[in-house]
């Protein structure tokens, strides 16, 4: 141990004898200075701007750290050109010298050499990673409330890169006598061991091996704060491939030995290296550790829970993967260990999930374009052929569509990308969505484990018969998006609910409805329906009532009940942008405690989108207790003059009386009918605030009942739920709506606290100055230093 120790002191000495270490150093501490200064003083500028962009200040320790622009980040995608030009003398250096015969002759082992050496580099690493850790210091000062765990994991990660790039410039430099020509091989194999990742990954056994030599994001999961056994094993088996490979190539040179034996020894620390690569990498015995200050890279509490009620029982997942899909390229071959990364949070806990995938070549129903209409006249094999060439695929890995519909009937999941969940016995669908972050989350994966779980989910169910909004339509005023789109990821059946309806007229009301919502009747309700609505009532069953402008006269009779009424007219707002019927009512606070979602600075603020709103009116009977939900600001009238922007599209409605509230028109739409309702004349110019939608609760058989009550049905709507930043807080209000009616069992709650590193605690004026001391005078002490050692040893 002593030899080797004196090797290392030995190689440091030389390694700083010479400018070459200095200069890398300097060059180091110059770029980790631009790139930390750079970050810090933009989110100076954004806090001292204030106003708005202060809400996404959020996470500021993965912002200046591990985000693309990051400081570890940036630093590491140059390491490769560091390394090589200090590890390209290490053992060339002593074979061009000659000096390599005289440590052959030594007492002195090959192994002394190699570790001795490989230790000085170890310690030049650790000298880049106090650089590195200056810089980390200073974020834990200039960042309110540092995230100190996800630091230390990326500074981790950082230097294990470090040794693993010294292991192979090692190896490099004992196979030639040329530094430079050491140098670009040491290039040469880091871009090798970046790419192999992408090599035979049709062939499972081999894509797994080549996948788990690849460097290419091996330090990704320890940048945010991850550190799994595996990565670290990782490393451990690249220093140990190269430094064997140097030992027994240096001990080649000093006996004399047939070239199996030699060949022998190489491929014995490849393939041993291989096996404990492939062991330590299955997920049972992989062990994890999140560093992070709130868990961010563990599944919640809840989630957590859910899974552990799976128990011991294998979860089988078969991943079907449509060619002609838009999302096909998450279940190709060369993609599926990345697509598999996404599950380690899962499979931490249930390491027993069994991963099937299934290719073909099928319709896709949910494209946006007619596909026969890109390509005239070929039929869709044809399609699927150019598209596989094109993207140098096997058509033989496909099945036809003949063969898939054997299998299983996709038809119904649009023939997308999804996922079969089977837990014993059960069995259940996995989507992907059409949205920034596509794969499922926590909330929509849980939803499905808890459907494997039990048999039966809180059932919502939608009157009908009446002309009340439907769940299977996408026209504008209809509740598809909300209830049943399967792409779309708020929709209550990806979230654990399961959607039904039920026509008042012929049906009665059963006991295992969870909520019953009616919205927007277009026609009277009958004596017997408005019976079975109240017995609904009586028995304690949670309710959405909504209602529109104009259908006052409908369902006043049954709000009145529950002390609730719909005021005549219709609400407008003034905005020079869109129409006054356009109304943006807040949450109010009882409404932001629906959900953990809404209880967020960024969107507690935002005004739920309501077009044609009637303001209600209200007081407590029947023993509920009744308070708002969403209220406008001033600025809103009421106008009773105005037209209901109605357009519907009913193939037959009843023409029923409206009373007071005005008459129907009838107008002649092709086959459908687009009913205006006319609202009597006059205009309150009343400048108080209005309540558009209240909660009410009251105590009965043992719990306690739920019910909303909203004077617009269309904030729930296709159209209510578009892309637009209107309609934002209605994609988080929907489904909290729904979400407090059933308790909070669903949608799962999978939210975390808050960060606490949401701010910076320097000015812009205080960056000026550490770009000063980070970017000159530390660099320039440091060079001062290197110029006096490098003096002072030539002259000795």
């Amino acid at each position: 141990m002593k030899l080797i120790f004196k090797i290392a002191k030995a190689e440091l000495r030389n390694l700083f004898y010479s400018p070459i270490a200095w200069f890398l150093t300097i060059a180091f501490m110059v770029q980790c200075a631009l790139t930390y200064t750079k970050i810090i003083n933009n989110l100076a500028i954004t806090q001292e701007m204030g106003g708005r962009g202060l809400a996404y200040m959020a996470q500021l320790t993965v912002r200046v750290f591990s985000s693309r622009e990051g400081l570890f980040t940036d630093i590491m995608q140059n390491l490769y050109l560091y390394i090589p030009l200090l590890t390209m003398g290490l053992i060339s250096r002593e074979i061009n010298g000659g000096t390599i015969s005289l440590l052959y002759s030594s007492p002195v082992k090959i192994r002394e050499i190699v570790f001795g050496k490989y230790l000085a580099m170890m310690v030049y690493s650790f000298i880049l990673l106090s650089v590195v850790g200056i810089f980390m210091v200073a974020g834990i000062l200039n960042i309110k409330s540092a995230d100190y765990g996800m630091l230390l994991a990326g500074a981790l990660g950082f230097y294990l890169l470090l040794c693993a790039y010294s292991a192979i410039g090692l190896f490099m430099s004992s196979l030639t006598s040329y530094q430079i020509v050491a140098a670009v091989s040491t290039f040469v194999m880091i871009g090798i061991l970046s790419y192999i990742g992408t090599l035979w990954q049709s062939v499972d056994f081999v894509r797994d091996l080549t996948y788990f030599l690849s460097l290419s994001n091996r330090t990704n999961h320890m940048l945010t704060g991850f550190i799994t056994t595996k990565d670290i094993i990782y490393f451990i088996v690249i220093v140990y491939i190269f430094l064997g490979l140097t030992i027994y190539k240096l001990q080649s040179g000093r006996e004399t030995k047939a070239l199996h034996i030699i060949v022998g020894r190489y491929v014995a620390i490849v393939v041993s290296a291989l096996a404990i690569g492939y062991i330590s990498s299955l997920p049972s015995l992989t062990g994890y550790w999140d560093t992070t200050a709130n868990q961010r890279n563990t599944l919640t509490p809840n989630v957590q829970q859910i899974i552990k009620e799976m128990g011991d029982g294998k979860l089988q997942v078969t991943v079907y993967t449509n060619l002609l899909d838009r999302y096909f390229y998450l279940g190709l071959p060369d993609r599926r260990n990345d697509y598999l990364s996404n599950w380690d949070s899962y499979m931490r806990f249930k390491p027993d999930i069994d991963f099937h995938f299934v290719n073909y070549y099928d319709m896709p129903y949910s494209l946006s374009y007619d596909l026969f209409g890109y390509y005239k006249g070929k039929t869709m094999k044809q399609i699927a052929e150019q598209t596989a060439k094109a993207m140098d695929l096997d058509m033989a890995l496909f099945k036809t569509p003949e063969q898939i519909h054997q299998e299983i009937d996709l038809k119904p999941e649009l023939n997308r990308f999804v996922l079969k969940l089977t837990y014993k016995g059960r069995s259940t669908f996995l989507r992907v969505f059409n949205d920034l972050y596509i794969l499922p989350m926590e909330a929509e994966v849980s939803a499905a484990f808890k459907r494997l779980l039990q048999a039966k989910m809180p059932k919502i169910t939608f009157t009908t018969g009446n002309g009340e909004r439907l769940t299977g339509k996408k026209d504008d005023r209809e509740y598809k998006t909300l209830t049943v789109e399967k792409t779309h990821r708020y929709a209550l059946i990806n979230q654990g609910f399961d959607i039904d309806s039920l026509s008042l007229k012929t049906q009665d009301i059963p006991d295992n409805v969870k909520t019953l919502v009616i919205a927007d009747p277009q026609s009277e309700l009958s004596a017997a329906a408005i019976q079975k609505i109240k017995a609904y009532i009586a028995k304690g069953g949670n309710l959405l009532i909504a209602g529109e402008p104009g259908r006052q006269q409908i369902l006043n009779p049954l709000l009145k009940t529950l002390g609730v009424q719909l005021k005549d007219g219709m609400l407008e707002q003034g905005n020079k942008d869109f129409s006054p019927t356009l109304v943006l009512p807040h949450l109010t606070k009882i409404a932001i405690g629906f959900s953990k979602t809404l209880d967020r600075p960024s969107v507690d603020t935002l005004p739920v989108s309501m077009n044609g709103v009637a303001g209600l009116s209200y007081h407590d009977t029947n023993g509920f207790h009744i308070q708002p939900l969403l209220i406008t600001k001033t600025g809103v009238v009421t106008n009773t003059m105005r037209r209901n922007p109605d357009l519907d599209s009913v193939n037959k409605i009843d023409n029923a009386s409206t009373g007071s509230a005005g008459v129907t028109q009838a107008l002649s739409l092709g086959n459908a009918t687009k009913r205006t309702a006319l609202m009597p004349v006059g205009k309150s110019t009343s400048k108080e605030a209005y309540t558009t939608a209240v909660g009410l609760t009251r105590q009965i058989n043992g719990k306690e009942q739920r019910i909303i009550i909203s004077g617009d049905a269309d904030f729930l709507s296709n159209a209510g739920l578009g892309n637009t930043s209107l309609e934002l807080s209605n994609f988080y209000f929907g489904p909290a709506l729904f979400s407090w009616l059933n308790y909070g069992e669903y949608p799962v709650d999978t939210t975390r606290p808050d960060p606490k590193d949401n701010r910076v605690t320097v000015s812009t004026d205080r960056v000026s100055f550490l770009k000063i001391v980070y970017i000159y005078i530390l660099p320039g002490l440091m060079f001062i230093f290197a110029a006096i050692f490098l003096i002072r040893r030539k002259r000795k």
